[in-house]
Protein backbone atom coordinates (compact mmCIF):
# COMPACT_ATOMS: atom_id res chain seq x y z
CA UNK A 1 0.00 0.00 0.00
CA UNK A 2 1.08 3.89 -0.67
CA UNK A 3 1.81 4.44 3.09
CA UNK A 4 4.24 1.75 2.99
CA UNK A 5 6.20 2.06 -0.09
CA UNK A 6 9.87 2.77 -1.03
CA UNK A 7 9.34 4.12 -4.23
CA UNK A 8 10.32 7.76 -5.00
CA UNK A 9 7.21 8.59 -7.04
CA UNK A 10 5.00 9.05 -3.77
CA UNK A 11 2.73 11.50 -4.79
CA UNK A 12 0.47 13.80 -1.92
CA UNK A 13 -2.35 16.44 -3.18
CA UNK A 14 -3.15 18.61 0.06
CA UNK A 15 -6.13 20.92 -0.46
CA UNK A 16 -5.88 24.29 2.15
CA UNK A 17 -2.15 23.45 2.17
CA UNK A 18 -0.75 26.84 3.63
CA UNK A 19 -1.85 26.56 7.09
CA UNK A 20 -2.84 24.83 9.90
CA UNK A 21 -3.55 21.18 9.85
CA UNK A 22 -3.09 21.23 5.79
CA UNK A 23 0.50 23.16 6.55
CA UNK A 24 1.31 20.21 9.33
CA UNK A 25 0.83 17.60 6.84
CA UNK A 26 2.87 19.31 3.90
CA UNK A 27 5.68 19.22 5.81
CA UNK A 28 5.27 16.07 7.26
CA UNK A 29 5.03 14.57 4.21
CA UNK A 30 7.81 16.08 2.73
CA UNK A 31 9.87 15.04 5.69
CA UNK A 32 8.76 11.65 4.72
CA UNK A 33 9.79 12.04 1.15
CA UNK A 34 6.65 12.30 -0.45
CA UNK A 35 6.25 14.55 -3.61
CA UNK A 36 3.74 17.04 -2.99
CA UNK A 37 0.48 18.96 -4.91
CA UNK A 38 -0.40 22.13 -2.56
CA UNK A 39 -4.28 23.42 -3.08
CA UNK A 40 -5.05 26.83 -1.37
CA UNK A 41 -6.47 30.32 -2.30
CA UNK A 42 -3.58 32.22 -1.75
CA UNK A 43 -0.91 31.61 -4.79
CA UNK A 44 1.58 33.81 -2.74
CA UNK A 45 1.78 31.89 0.22
CA UNK A 46 1.35 28.66 -1.68
CA UNK A 47 4.69 29.68 -3.51
CA UNK A 48 6.29 30.30 -0.02
CA UNK A 49 5.75 27.40 0.82
CA UNK A 50 7.02 25.29 -1.95
CA UNK A 51 10.22 26.98 -1.64
CA UNK A 52 10.21 25.98 1.75
CA UNK A 53 9.52 22.78 1.40
CA UNK A 54 11.52 22.43 -1.61
CA UNK A 55 15.08 23.22 -0.08
CA UNK A 56 14.65 21.81 2.78
CA UNK A 57 13.95 18.03 1.67
CA UNK A 58 14.67 18.38 -2.43
CA UNK A 59 11.24 16.72 -3.32
CA UNK A 60 9.08 18.12 -6.21
CA UNK A 61 5.97 21.06 -4.59
CA UNK A 62 3.58 21.45 -7.40
CA UNK A 63 1.25 24.12 -6.63
CA UNK A 64 -2.80 24.73 -7.39
CA UNK A 65 -3.99 27.81 -6.49
CA UNK A 66 -7.61 27.17 -6.55
CA UNK A 67 -11.10 28.51 -4.74
CA UNK A 68 -12.78 24.86 -4.20
CA UNK A 69 -15.73 26.86 -2.66
CA UNK A 70 -16.32 27.38 -6.72
CA UNK A 71 -16.63 24.59 -9.48
CA UNK A 72 -14.12 25.80 -11.49
CA UNK A 73 -11.58 25.62 -8.39
CA UNK A 74 -13.18 22.06 -8.05
CA UNK A 75 -12.78 21.48 -11.67
CA UNK A 76 -9.45 22.25 -11.80
CA UNK A 77 -7.91 20.18 -8.95
CA UNK A 78 -10.15 16.95 -10.63
CA UNK A 79 -8.18 17.87 -13.68
CA UNK A 80 -5.09 17.13 -11.52
CA UNK A 81 -6.14 14.20 -10.17
CA UNK A 82 -6.99 12.68 -13.21
CA UNK A 83 -3.90 13.33 -14.81
CA UNK A 84 -1.33 10.87 -16.22
CA UNK A 85 0.88 11.48 -12.90
CA UNK A 86 -1.04 9.89 -10.10
CA UNK A 87 -1.87 10.96 -6.56
CA UNK A 88 -1.06 8.32 -4.03
CA UNK A 89 -2.65 10.17 -0.84
CA UNK A 90 -5.37 12.97 -0.94
CA UNK A 91 -5.71 15.05 1.78
CA UNK A 92 -8.95 16.66 2.04
CA UNK A 93 -8.08 19.27 4.75
CA UNK A 94 -9.82 22.78 2.96
CA UNK A 95 -12.20 24.02 5.27
CA UNK A 96 -14.62 26.93 7.08
CA UNK A 97 -16.74 28.10 10.17
CA UNK A 98 -18.84 30.82 10.14
CA UNK A 99 -18.86 33.35 13.34
CA UNK A 100 -22.72 34.10 13.42
CA UNK A 101 -25.42 31.91 14.18
CA UNK A 102 -27.61 30.36 11.93
CA UNK A 103 -30.62 32.70 12.16
CA UNK A 104 -28.46 35.74 11.71
CA UNK A 105 -26.19 34.02 8.70
CA UNK A 106 -27.11 34.53 5.16
CA UNK A 107 -28.31 31.66 2.33
CA UNK A 108 -24.80 33.43 0.53
CA UNK A 109 -22.31 32.09 3.68
CA UNK A 110 -23.96 28.74 4.50
CA UNK A 111 -23.96 27.73 0.61
CA UNK A 112 -20.13 28.63 1.11
CA UNK A 113 -19.29 26.55 3.96
CA UNK A 114 -21.43 23.58 2.45
CA UNK A 115 -19.67 24.02 -0.88
CA UNK A 116 -16.46 23.76 0.77
CA UNK A 117 -16.83 21.28 3.84
CA UNK A 118 -19.09 19.03 1.97
CA UNK A 119 -19.38 19.64 -1.77
CA UNK A 120 -15.31 20.27 -2.50
CA UNK A 121 -15.07 16.94 0.24
CA UNK A 122 -17.14 14.63 -2.08
CA UNK A 123 -16.23 15.97 -5.66
CA UNK A 124 -12.59 15.61 -4.76
CA UNK A 125 -12.86 12.19 -3.02
CA UNK A 126 -14.81 11.15 -6.15
CA UNK A 127 -12.29 12.17 -8.38
CA UNK A 128 -9.51 10.75 -6.48
CA UNK A 129 -10.90 7.26 -6.01
CA UNK A 130 -12.09 6.51 -9.65
CA UNK A 131 -7.75 6.12 -10.37
CA UNK A 132 -7.18 5.26 -7.14
CA UNK A 133 -9.67 1.81 -7.20
CA UNK A 134 -8.11 1.25 -11.21
CA UNK A 135 -4.72 1.04 -9.66
CA UNK A 136 -6.03 -0.63 -6.71
CA UNK A 137 -3.60 1.61 -4.67
CA UNK A 138 -4.00 4.99 -3.13
CA UNK A 139 -5.55 6.59 0.53
CA UNK A 140 -8.17 9.62 1.23
CA UNK A 141 -7.62 11.54 4.25
CA UNK A 142 -10.95 13.84 5.10
CA UNK A 143 -10.08 16.21 7.50
CA UNK A 144 -13.41 16.26 9.94
CA UNK A 145 -13.23 17.13 13.29
CA UNK A 146 -14.73 15.82 16.98
CA UNK A 147 -17.63 18.16 16.76
CA UNK A 148 -19.43 16.40 14.07
CA UNK A 149 -19.91 13.51 17.04
CA UNK A 150 -22.76 16.04 18.30
CA UNK A 151 -24.68 19.39 18.29
CA UNK A 152 -21.86 20.64 20.71
CA UNK A 153 -22.26 24.42 18.95
CA UNK A 154 -25.81 25.23 18.86
CA UNK A 155 -26.97 27.53 16.31
CA UNK A 156 -23.78 26.33 14.14
CA UNK A 157 -24.07 24.58 11.07
CA UNK A 158 -20.42 23.52 10.83
CA UNK A 159 -20.74 20.55 13.21
CA UNK A 160 -23.74 19.74 10.79
CA UNK A 161 -21.32 19.58 7.62
CA UNK A 162 -18.80 17.41 9.52
CA UNK A 163 -21.10 15.13 10.78
CA UNK A 164 -21.47 14.65 6.92
CA UNK A 165 -18.15 14.23 6.45
CA UNK A 166 -17.56 11.50 8.69
CA UNK A 167 -20.51 9.59 7.95
CA UNK A 168 -19.22 9.84 4.31
CA UNK A 169 -15.93 8.80 4.38
CA UNK A 170 -16.68 6.22 6.85
CA UNK A 171 -19.09 4.98 4.35
CA UNK A 172 -17.01 5.28 0.86
CA UNK A 173 -14.15 3.63 3.27
CA UNK A 174 -16.00 0.41 3.55
CA UNK A 175 -16.50 0.21 -0.20
CA UNK A 176 -13.06 1.25 -1.28
CA UNK A 177 -11.29 -1.85 0.34
CA UNK A 178 -11.81 -4.31 -1.47
CA UNK A 179 -9.82 -2.17 -4.06
CA UNK A 180 -6.87 -1.88 -1.88
CA UNK A 181 -7.75 1.88 -1.03
CA UNK A 182 -8.54 3.05 2.52
CA UNK A 183 -10.43 6.58 3.48
CA UNK A 184 -10.21 8.02 6.46
CA UNK A 185 -12.36 10.61 8.30
CA UNK A 186 -9.68 12.66 10.43
CA UNK A 187 -11.55 14.08 13.60
CA UNK A 188 -9.52 16.20 15.94
CA UNK A 189 -10.66 18.20 18.54
CA UNK A 190 -9.75 22.13 19.21
CA UNK A 191 -5.83 22.49 17.18
CA UNK A 192 -3.92 25.36 17.31
CA UNK A 193 -3.98 27.03 14.03
CA UNK A 194 -5.56 29.94 12.21
CA UNK A 195 -8.79 28.36 11.89
CA UNK A 196 -10.65 30.32 14.58
CA UNK A 197 -8.77 33.34 13.99
CA UNK A 198 -9.75 33.48 10.43
CA UNK A 199 -13.17 32.79 11.20
CA UNK A 200 -12.60 35.00 14.10
CA UNK A 201 -13.97 33.24 16.84
CA UNK A 202 -12.71 34.03 20.22
CA UNK A 203 -11.26 30.88 21.55
CA UNK A 204 -10.02 32.47 24.78
CA UNK A 205 -11.95 31.40 26.82
CA UNK A 206 -10.98 27.47 25.48
CA UNK A 207 -8.41 26.20 28.22
CA UNK A 208 -5.14 25.11 27.10
CA UNK A 209 -5.43 21.19 27.96
CA UNK A 210 -8.19 20.86 25.25
CA UNK A 211 -5.43 22.09 22.77
CA UNK A 212 -3.80 19.64 20.19
CA UNK A 213 -0.68 20.31 18.10
CA UNK A 214 -0.92 19.89 14.45
CA UNK A 215 1.75 17.72 14.21
CA UNK A 216 0.61 15.65 17.01
CA UNK A 217 -2.71 15.16 15.20
CA UNK A 218 -0.49 14.64 11.87
CA UNK A 219 1.33 11.96 13.35
CA UNK A 220 -1.35 10.07 15.04
CA UNK A 221 -3.52 10.13 11.82
CA UNK A 222 -0.89 8.57 9.18
CA UNK A 223 -0.07 6.22 12.34
CA UNK A 224 -4.24 5.26 12.22
CA UNK A 225 -4.40 5.03 8.38
CA UNK A 226 -1.85 2.35 8.33
CA UNK A 227 -4.02 0.46 10.84
CA UNK A 228 -6.61 0.84 8.59
CA UNK A 229 -9.39 2.42 10.26
CA UNK A 230 -12.06 4.29 9.42
CA UNK A 231 -12.01 6.53 11.96
CA UNK A 232 -9.64 8.69 13.39
CA UNK A 233 -10.06 10.80 16.27
CA UNK A 234 -6.59 12.09 18.03
CA UNK A 235 -5.71 12.02 21.80
CA UNK A 236 -7.14 10.20 24.30
CA UNK A 237 -9.43 12.87 25.82
CA UNK A 238 -11.12 13.24 22.41
CA UNK A 239 -11.63 9.47 22.20
CA UNK A 240 -13.58 10.48 25.76
CA UNK A 241 -15.23 13.51 24.47
CA UNK A 242 -16.41 11.34 21.37
CA UNK A 243 -17.54 8.35 23.51
CA UNK A 244 -19.88 10.82 25.50
CA UNK A 245 -20.85 13.04 23.16
CA UNK A 246 -22.20 9.25 21.16
CA UNK A 247 -24.02 7.91 24.12
CA UNK A 248 -25.19 10.80 26.48
CA UNK A 249 -28.64 11.75 26.24
CA UNK A 250 -29.00 14.43 24.45
CA UNK A 251 -30.40 16.59 26.55
CA UNK A 252 -27.33 16.94 29.02
CA UNK A 253 -25.22 17.44 25.84
CA UNK A 254 -27.55 20.74 25.51
CA UNK A 255 -26.81 21.70 28.96
CA UNK A 256 -23.06 21.02 29.09
CA UNK A 257 -22.41 22.29 25.06
CA UNK A 258 -19.80 25.55 25.84
CA UNK A 259 -18.72 26.25 22.07
CA UNK A 260 -20.88 29.26 21.82
CA UNK A 261 -20.31 30.37 18.24
CA UNK A 262 -23.48 29.98 16.86
CA UNK A 263 -25.59 30.80 19.78
CA UNK A 264 -27.87 34.05 20.01
CA UNK A 265 -27.46 36.42 23.02
CA UNK A 266 -30.40 38.01 24.93
CA UNK A 267 -29.76 41.11 23.39
CA UNK A 268 -30.43 40.07 19.61
CA UNK A 269 -33.73 38.28 20.11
Amino acid sequence: MTLESTTAERRALITGATSGIGAAFARRLAADGWHLVLVARDADRLAAMATELGARHGHDVETLPADLSTDDGCATVEQRLASDTPVQLLVNNAGISLNKPFLRSTVEDEARLLRLNVHAVMRLTLAALRPMTERRDGAVINVSSVAGFGAVMPGSTYSASKAWVTNFSESVGQSARPFGVRVMALCPGYTRTEFHERAGINMSKTPNWMWLRAEDVVGEALRDLRKGKLVSVPAWKYKVVVAGLRHAPRRLLEVVSRDTRGRIGREER
